[in-house]
């Protein structure tokens, strides 16, 4: 990289980076630095009590974030894991002899905000009350090259806010760093998956992991991604689901079993959909989705006990209670409860026709099942804030689903709704080969209408069931939307620490090569970036003396040495510039 290509304050940072190492001080030491307590710790534990200085000596590390500098004292504020707390630093107490380097120099001059330092020192309070650290000893433990943005709070209000939700998510090391409340968010989320897996362990159930590469994308309608194996010289499918695979192990005699894991699915980004996301999966067999239901409302309840300490969350706006027991609505039923239509016996010609009087945008290619998705997923959805199982779907819209005992051409599923968005998918499971054969049948059909998210036929799954699976309940749970539940989070991109975003734009430039067709020398065409030049057309109507003057004022202040081109060299880029 050449150094043009740096911010000033970039430069600036490199040219400390070459002093620290010719005072012989190495900016990226290897050595352990022995820390022993953490700033909210030295905060929470402080007391007024007379101790000798040897009770409150503490050996700490983190950020600098901020220095206010007053002659021979100075002010830092250390940010460490945990949170920030002030260090004073005082000239004489860091410099014990004749040489004042370590505080003039190293200290005032070479350190830099963002810049991760250790200290040893006493813990007293300031006349103002603040708890502070009194150093005894700085140590450099690694140089920062990058300027971090600073965020600057007053009475609660923060100020030149690091906000730009695509620089956040892009640079999210960075939104960490600045930002309150976001590194809570994602301690909030670790909470989440810690709470499920506990609730999950002390039941019995076991934790498994299954191919994330599969020969066939199963287990959900959805469109897959793909790759290549090369070792087998076949296309493979990163997977849509875990069922299938947990399915399997309950065939083979585990009694519960679950995943939390990524799945793939290649479709839209949203503010609820990531095309790569966690999801939890729990097979249990001798159950079905009435004992399912219970089983999932209090695991949500004890979740938003772990996370938030009540019940209770607000979201968006409005209060959601997770308290068992929640809702339970035939999915028939609440369409014809927000539509006044009944879907009950009607025939897909029917419902597509009453679909296309409500000017929906639906056509051939979906089936019956697609048809009432649709329906509910229209005028229906949205409206359930709070965990409401939407129960009893229609045998076309589940192909993995036991038939309902008692209810013809329904299936035993459930969706959990809440805030208007899926959460959850359920089922009692199909177990009967012959019935599960004849459904994957017919998504092949809806595969050749066009439906690209139909499943494939898995024969080894089909064969699996054929030694015979007990009857089991399923459940799908979609962590990255719990967590927002949970931290009252609205955009799915604040609850995953590296969404999916689009390839980072750049400003155009002309390339090396560009330039050197109208004579212009590398070299010169760092300093022209420098001085706003990025194209070869850029330059085509400036006066050559004029574009002189300002090389030169670029190899004056970045101290480059070069010998400055001649006028009518620059002249010389200028006219066949013009030409391009």
């Amino acid at each position: 990289m050449n150094i043009l290509e740096l911010s000033e304050q970039e430069i600036l940072r490199r040219q400390s980076l070459d002093e620290l190492r010719q005072r012989g001080i190495n900016p990226y030491p290897a050595a352990e630095y022995p820390t022993n307590a953490f700033s909210t710790e030295i905060i929470a534990s402080f007391t007024d009590t007379p101790e000798g200085e040897e009770a409150r000596q503490v050996c700490i590390a983190g950020r600098m974030m901020s220095r206010r500098v007053m002659g021979k004292a100075s002010f830092i504020e250390l940010q460490d894991s945990k949170g920030r707390i002030q260090v004073y630093v005082t000239r004489d107490d860091i410099c014990l002899g004749e040489d004042k380097d370590l505080y003039n120099v190293f200290f005032k001059k070479l350190l830099d905000i963002g810049d991760f330092i250790g200290v040893k020192g006493i813990v007293f309070r300031t006349q103002t009350g603040e708890i502070s650290v009194h150093a005894r000893e700085l140590t450099l433990l690694s140089k920062s090259l990058k300027p971090l943005p600073i965020v600057k709070y007053k009475d609660g209000v923060a100020y030149d806010k690091f906000d730009d939700p695509e620089l956040r998510y892009r640079q999210r090391y960075v939104d960490l760093v600045v930002n309150e409340g976001v590194k809570d968010t994602f301690l909030q989320r670790a909470t989440v998956i810690r709470t499920i897996r506990k609730v999950l362990d002390e039941a019995g159930y076991t934790e498994v992991e299954t191919p994330t590469l599969q020969m066939i994308a199963g287990g959900a309608s959805a469109r897959p991604f793909t790759t290549h194996f090369n070792a087998l010289d076949q296309d493979m499918y990163m997977r849509i689901a875990t069922e299938l695979y947990l399915k399997r192990l309950i065939v083979g005699g585990f009694e519960g079993v679950y995943e939390i894991g990524k799945n793939f699915r290649n479709e839209g980004m949203d503010r609820n959909h990531n095309p790569e996301f966690t999801c939890m999966e729990l097979y249990v067999q001798y159950k079905d989705y009435n004992w399912m239901m219970s089983f999932t409302e209090k695991l949500l309840e004890t979740v938003c006990i772990a996370v938030n300490g009540t019940t209770e969350r607000e979201i968006d706006g409005q209060m959601v209670s997770f308290k068992a027991p929640y809702r339970r609505l035939p999915i028939l039923d609440a369409i014809k409860e927000k539509t006044g239509f009944d879907c009950d016996g009607k025939t897909e010609e029917e419902i597509r026709a009453f679909c296309l009087s409500k000017g929906m945008e639906v056509d051939e290619t979906m089936g019956k099942g697609k048809l009432i998705d649709e329906l509910f997923g229209e005028f229906c959805e949205g409206t359930f804030i709070q965990p409401t199982f939407i129960t009893d779907y229609p045998v076309e819209m589940s192909p993995l689903t036991k038939m309902h005992r008692s209810k013809p051409g329904l299936t035993e599923r459930f969706e959990l709704m809440v805030n208007g968005k899926e959460l959850a998918n359920a089922y009692s499971e199909l177990n009967d080969p012959i019935d599960q054969e004849e459904r994957f049948k017919e998504q092949m059909r809806l595969a050749d209408k066009g439906d690209d998210e139909a499943m494939i036929i898995d024969q080894d799954f089909l064969r699996a069931l054929q030694y015979g699976m007990p009857p089991t309940s399923g459940i799908g749970i979609g962590i990255d939307r719990l967590v927002m539940l949970m931290t009252g989070k609205t955009f799915i991109q604040e609850v995953l620490f590296f969404p999916q975003m689009k390839p980072e734009k750049k400003a155009p430039q002309s390339s090396i090569q560009e330039w050197a067709a109208i004579g212009v020398a590398e070299d010169w065409v760092y300093v022209l970036r420098k001085a706003g030049f990025y194209l070869v057309q850029d330059i085509k109507d400036e006066k050559a003396q004029g574009l002189q003057q300002k090389i030169g004022d670029i190899v004056k202040k970045y101290k480059l040495g070069y010998d400055k081109p001649s006028v009518t060299d620059v002249q010389g880029w200028i006219d066949r510039a013009s030409l391009t």
